[in-house]
């Protein structure tokens, strides 16, 4: 058998093995866009609230809409949806910089922060603004060898005076699970019980439109995340988010721009209408993007690698995780994916340094809006023990293309048995 008509195959049965995984992802669309329909709806959405003002933005009618829908959508009392955050670790950062004060003390429960937040807390780097640089406190709960919270240290590590704790909901690169939002829910609970003043702030980067509920509902004082990737559709040019209690996210808006600006400034460019139709797009990209991930953890556990998580299990992110353990099969697989992008498919993607990150990454992402992600992509950091991270999935069927050309490339490159 040629390889690939092996990888056809293996690609097939994978698809018919997680066929009543897909129906109750689809299943899901229905309650997650009425959701978005309603705020829609509540808000009286119009086709003049795609324009919007030059300059300082002041009065924009359609920004300030959006705010509001993004907020019933997230289940926050507050939003601010900006094309002015250039990320999702910006709106983080911006929301760090804006509750936190020095001698404040923040401590993350959810292990190591993902990897560009280490310069923003002052882990590495120096002399560049860091939380560190202003006198912040930063202390971390690891996680127990599971990768799961580590409960039984919660009390101590909230001994001390704590203004925030930060919740890390995507698993980022770390072989860890992801935190369901009924997990963060009862971690919320537990916090508020030992330090009642102490905020929540959740990074909820991947996580958005993948359960019922968000951290918001179940008590998170503060999220944010991007647009770029679940919320914005595919079709969301660039921008970030914070929600939830409306005085914290007045104070990352004065972050972001200025004390006594705060959420009154910045124009959203007459780009109104891609992130409100973005939005209604949502639901249904992350349905793809959670039926791709399955697809890809049936793929490559069949094939006897670890996968995190695997087929079936609970998600609360659109990222899976496939261990294999060798930087040229890493290399292999990316450059696979990257030839069965819609653009960019000629390019080569090689291990390079990326700012914000400490490791050299292999990323194939060829994605109409750049880093978004949102397409069929992966990505790895070029460390031990070489995890491939794949998220996105417009359709499943460019997943199953993209994987059919990965395995033909790894049978033929690694001698995998085609018979």
């Amino acid at each position: 058998m040629s390889a690939g008509s092996w990888a056809a195959e293996r690609v097939a049965a994978a698809e018919a093995r997680i066929a009543p995984l897909a129906a109750a992802h689809t299943a899901a669309v229905q309650g997650r866009l009425a959701r978005v329909l309603a705020a829609l709806a509540a808000e009286r959405v119009g086709v003049q609230h795609f324009a919007s003002v030059s300059g300082y933005g002041h009065g924009d009618q359609g920004r300030q809409v959006l705010d509001r829908v993004f907020a019933r959508v997230l289940q926050a009392e507050a939003a601010a949806v900006r094309l002015q955050f250039v990320s999702g670790t910006h709106a983080i950062a911006a929301a760090l910089f804006g509750v936190l004060r020095p001698g404040d003390r923040l401590l993350a429960l959810s292990g190591r922060p993902y990897d560009t937040l280490e310069e923003v807390i002052g882990l590495r780097g120096r002399g560049q603004g860091s939380l560190a640089d202003f006198g912040i406190r930063y202390d971390e709960l690891g996680l127990r060898p599971d990768g799961g919270l580590d409960w039984d240290g919660l009390a101590a590590a909230l001994a001390l005076p704590t203004r925030m704790v930060l919740i890390q909901r995507s698993r980022g690169y770390s072989w860890r699970p992801s935190l369901a939002v009924a997990e963060i829910g009862r971690l919320v609970e537990r916090v508020k019980s030992l330090q009642p003043g102490c905020v929540v702030f959740v990074d909820n980067c991947y996580g958005e439109l993948v359960n019922e509920q968000e951290p918001t509902a179940v008590g998170a004082d503060l999220i944010a995340g991007s647009l770029i990737k679940n919320l914005g559709g595919t079709i969301a040019p660039s921008g970030g988010y914070v929600a939830g209690r409306a005085d914290l996210v007045e104070q990352a808006c004065c972050r972001l721009t200025a004390p006594g600006i705060g959420s009154e400034g910045g124009t959203s460019f007459d780009l109104n209408r891609l992130l409100f139709q973005g939005l209604f797009l949502a639901p249904q990209m992350v349905a793809e993007a959670l039926i791709a991930s399955e697809l890809v953890a049936q793929v490559f556990s069949d094939l006897g690698f670890a996968v995190d998580p695997l087929p079936g299990a609970e998600r609360s992110d659109v990222i899976q995780a496939v261990r294999l353990g060798d930087p040229a099969l890493l290399k292999a697989v990316c450059r696979a994916f990257q030839a069965a992008s819609p653009i960019g498919s000629y390019l080569d993607p090689v291990p390079a340094p990326m700012p914000g990150y400490a490791s050299e990454l292999v990323m194939a992402g060829g994605t109409f809006i750049d880093g978004s992600t949102s397409e069929f992509s992966a990505d790895g950091p070029l460390r031990e023990p070489y995890v491939l991270y794949v998220q996105g999935g417009t359709h499943r069927a460019h997943a199953a293309i993209a994987l059919q050309r990965a395995l033909t490339v790894i049978s033929e490159s690694h001698h995998l048995p085609t018979d």
